[in-house]
């Protein structure tokens, strides 16, 4: 199982972060290893020595067929499930790295960074570029966004990707997050939303 996913596909994300509006040139991606995967009912333990942890809501699609090359008129063919996950960042590394022209191997990729809501099937969903997702921490919304806000579509994500990876049955595609990311902290309780349906749930420890 591969862990696809996409930076700086929300301008205000980009904004609070990056202090542009401007759409990259191509989808940014980055993988994360396979134990970076936290399922559902899992608790995610804070780590000591990483410093700031930061949340950051996506919708994340799960890939059903074996892909190469893949048209963008048929990419939708390749996924069948989506859900809310969180792309756990250890942002203090990451911004060390982002200085040093460094990777973000471990900041974005460490044990537990993959959290992973419920799957809804999409025949039970709006169109797949028109999802409404929020975030909820300790009861406040702290992320909202849509997907029809994205820079890269779901479907183009999955032709640019499958250029330079074979996509297989159950890899995942974490599309990108909006604005409002923020740390975690022992104690605290995060849920995802997906349309009104509660996706995820996550104690941290």
């Amino acid at each position: 199982m591969k862990i696809f996913a996409i930076g700086m596909n929300y301008a205000a994300h980009n904004k609070e972060l990056h202090d542009t509006l401007l759409k990259p040139e191509e989808p940014v991606i980055f993988t994360k290893a396979d134990s970076a995967l936290l399922k559902p009912g899992k608790p995610f333990f804070v780590p000591d020595d990483m410093g700031r942890i930061d949340y950051e809501a996506e919708v994340v699609v799960r890939i059903c067929r074996l892909g190469k090359n893949i048209a963008e008129r048929f990419a939708h063919r390749y996924y069948d499930a989506v859900t809310v996950g969180l792309d756990l960042t250890a942002r203090d590394m990451q911004r060390r790295a982002s200085h040093a022209g460094q990777p973000w191997t471990i900041c974005k990729g460490f044990d537990g960074s993959a959290v992973i809501g419920e799957w809804v099937e999409l025949s039970q969903l709006p169109a797949v570029q028109a999802l409404h997702f929020r975030l909820e921490k300790n009861g406040e919304t702290v992320q909202q966004g849509c997907t029809g806000d994205m820079f890269y579509t779901v479907d183009q994500i999955i032709a640019y990707i499958s250029r330079f990876f074979t996509l297989k049955t159950g890899d995942l595609l974490y599309t990108g997050t909006p604005a409002g990311v923020g740390p975690v902290s022992i104690g605290d309780r995060l849920e995802g939303w997906l349309e009104e349906q509660k996706v995820l749930e996550l104690n941290c420890k």
